[in-house]
């Protein structure tokens, strides 16, 4: 009402405002040190390996080795057993217990990191590497919506040593151009009908970086055809693609 006068604001020294706010200012530097510290105590805990560790990690290496001998003498695999030419190819698994040498024909493949993809043409020595590494990755026959979408959402082209989105027909067409493809479609076209220039548009594209579903794949050493996750899933690749994707 007009008659009463206005309520007058609570005064603080301003004094004891700085002391507020210098003791807020330790409080967030201190719970800042103590984050570090744990973190720094945490990675120092996981550097420390005990003898059991080393000893399981290498019978393990040893053991993914004799597996693989053992795929490649009792398992012939050719051309002629798989139904597509095309493959799309994702490690889904292994890092300690996965000997070197499978490590090398993962990065020979383009595969260094879990949940990456390739696209890949069915040769022998290609599909020899695959049952090399059958138990670390799991491949199929994608469909040309899949190859569409990985391309257009997650794709990336390499020129002068520098990884660039495609997000324009000029990318294409300054790397391709020279073996006739000047436009995005133009890979998606080479690449699901595996043409001439395939390796050169397969080669500029760089490993699609997938991403992690909200309920995680339930990794199993075993093949897919018998329960499992990893080898040939023939066309049920493209509905782990749309997953992943």
């Amino acid at each position: 009402m007009a008659g009463e006068e206005p309520n007058e604001l609570n005064y603080v020294v301003e004094t004891v405002l700085k002391k507020r706010k210098e003791k807020e200012d330790w409080a967030i530097k201190r719970r800042e040190r103590l984050d570090a510290k744990k973190k720094r105590k945490g990675e120092y805990k996981s550097t420390i390996k005990r003898p059991e560790q080393f000893i399981k990690e290498y019978r393990d290496k040893e053991l993914d080795f004799f597996r693989m001998r053992n795929r490649v003498k009792l398992r012939k695999i050719s051309v002629e057993d798989v139904k597509s030419e095309l493959l799309f190819v994702i490690r889904i698994r292994g890092k300690r217990e996965m000997h070197p040498k499978s490590k090398k024909i993962l990065n020979k493949l383009r595969l260094p990191h879990i949940l990456s993809g390739v696209f890949l043409k069915a040769t022998e020595s290609n599909l020899k590497m695959l049952l090399m590494v059958e138990p670390f990755v799991t491949f199929g026959y994608p469909n040309l919506k899949s190859v569409k979408e990985l391309i257009y959402k997650k794709g990336c082209g390499k020129i002068e040593k520098e990884i660039v989105p495609l997000t324009n027909n000029e990318v294409v067409e300054q790397a391709l151009g020279q073996y006739g493809m000047i436009c995005v479609e133009d890979i998606v076209h080479e690449i699901a009908n595996v043409g001439p220039h395939f390796r050169e548009a397969n080669f500029f594209l760089q490993p699609f970086k997938l991403k992690c579903p909200e309920q995680r794949l339930s990794v199993s050493k075993r093949p897919f055809k018998i329960g499992g996750d990893t080898g040939n899933r023939e066309d049920n690749i493209n509905e782990l693609i749309s997953k992943f994707n």
